[in-house]
């Protein structure tokens, strides 16, 4: 029988500092989401542009997000949080005080050097989520923060557009920097540990990259990939299916109506008593995903389309709470960065991808086509899913194995 109970998320919130900490990370992502989005206003609107060259600076962006990723991971493993905040603050306050002057390719270049030196938010946050909660509760803790991602990607873009239509697309650029610098500034001020000295893994000996990057972890990266892969065709699918139909005045709707699916999805998730493994979870949903595109009429889509929509947060959750028991806490940074990566290359592969469907075969055939796409990935992860690190033994001994595949 499965039990769902609140008693989790109070006792994740009853541990010191993480209410601040999934507070400010909820403020912080709201400028980080908004600024794919505002640039591309930009580009269109301030510049006078097209959508090739906003797509162009977007993907220097991306790629940019991609390579910093891991290597700001890494510099926090070994140098601290303080330093690569302070790096990455002023880099976000020199690019985004510039780039309302720039013309397009320094823009487009700028872009993808402050794409590398991005406020790492996503991954700070994630990180010491794992430092400051025990194993056992991290998964109602990381299904938390899924959340609040979601409210996060519902206000973000929707504040740069009214702003940008307001003011303009120079003031919009202006707030972000100004949204970045305080929320670099916030994480600086709060200095939250990354990890805790009772934790295994965290011993001064160096911890080797081959010790942790191993095929299962591998397996993770590539079903985290599919995932936001999966996830990106649906929106874009959805999209496309709604214009099609002539009903493009529903866009915003049926987005929020998915963003509250998979909050609801995420909230059931983290109270449950025991979790699923990512191969479940990730799976299922693209699994889900393909028959979305059978039926005619976008209303009825748009019902389809809540159950996969109630597993997106928890494949995202539990994708990182799996690698958080797999990595030695003197490595997480440097692979909670290479999830970000992952999840990065999985929006960034999509977008192209589910362009050519959608303009060929037709929009519905995204969401067939991405979701075999991801049932596909799951079952080539699962042969090496069990050659986990060796460590993970070791620490489940102290907590539930809640992730068995």
């Amino acid at each position: 029988m499965i039990t769902v109970t609140v008693e989790p998320y109070r006792r994740v919130l009853a541990i010191p500092g993480v209410r601040t900490l999934l507070l400010v990370g909820l403020v912080a992502r709201i400028p980080v989401i908004a600024c794919g989005l505002t640039l591309t206003l930009h580009v269109v609107g301030g510049l006078g542009l097209g959508f090739m060259q906003a797509g162009l600076v977007g993907a220097a962006s991306t790629a940019g997000v991609a390579i910093g990723a891991p290597i700001a991971g890494r510099f926090t493993d070994r140098r601290g949080l303080r330093p690569v905040l302070a790096v990455t603050t002023l880099a976000q306050l020199v690019f985004w005080t510039a780039a309302p002057f720039l013309p397009y390719w320094p823009l487009l270049a700028g872009a993808f050097v402050s794409g590398i030196l991005a406020l790492p938010v996503f991954t700070v946050v994630r990180q010491c989520v794992a430092a400051a909660v025990p194993a056992e509760h991290r998964r109602s803790a990381y299904a938390l923060d899924s959340m609040l991602v979601e409210v996060a990607y519902m206000t973000g873009p929707a504040i740069a557009v009214a702003v940008t239509t307001a003011l303009g697309s120079s003031w919009t650029m202006a707030f972000i920097g100004l949204g970045l610098v305080g929320s670099g500034a916030a994480l600086l001020a709060l200095d939250p540990p990354i990890r805790v000295d009772a934790e295994p893994g965290t011993a001064g000996v160096a911890v080797r990259r081959r010790d942790w990057l191993t095929p299962a972890l591998l397996a993770l990266l590539g079903v985290t990939a599919v995932a936001t892969f999966v996830l990106a065709a649906t929106e874009l699918g959805l999209v496309a299916v709604l214009k099609a139909d002539s009903a493009t005045r529903w866009t915003g709707l049926v987005l929020a109506v998915w963003g509250l699916a998979s909050m609801a999805g995420g909230f059931v998730y983290g109270a449950l008593a025991r979790g699923f493994s990512p191969l479940v979870i990730v799976g299922g949903m693209a699994a889900l995903t393909i028959p979305m595109g059978l039926l005619a009429h976008w209303q009825w889509l748009c019902l389809a389309l809540l159950p996969a929509g109630m597993l997106c947060a928890p494949a995202i959750s539990t994708t990182i709470d799996t690698l958080s028991r797999w990595v030695p806490a003197a490595a997480r940074g440097e692979a909670t960065g290479l999830h970000g990566t992952a999840m990065t290359l999985g929006l960034a592969i999509s977008g192209p991808l589910s362009g050519v469907i959608i303009d060929g075969p037709g929009p519905r055939w995204a969401f067939a086509i991405s979701g075999a796409a991801g049932v596909l990935v799951v079952l080539l992860a699962t042969p090496v899913w069990r050659r986990a690190p060796q460590h993970v033994t070791l620490r489940a001994a102290a907590a539930p194995a809640t992730d068995a595949a």
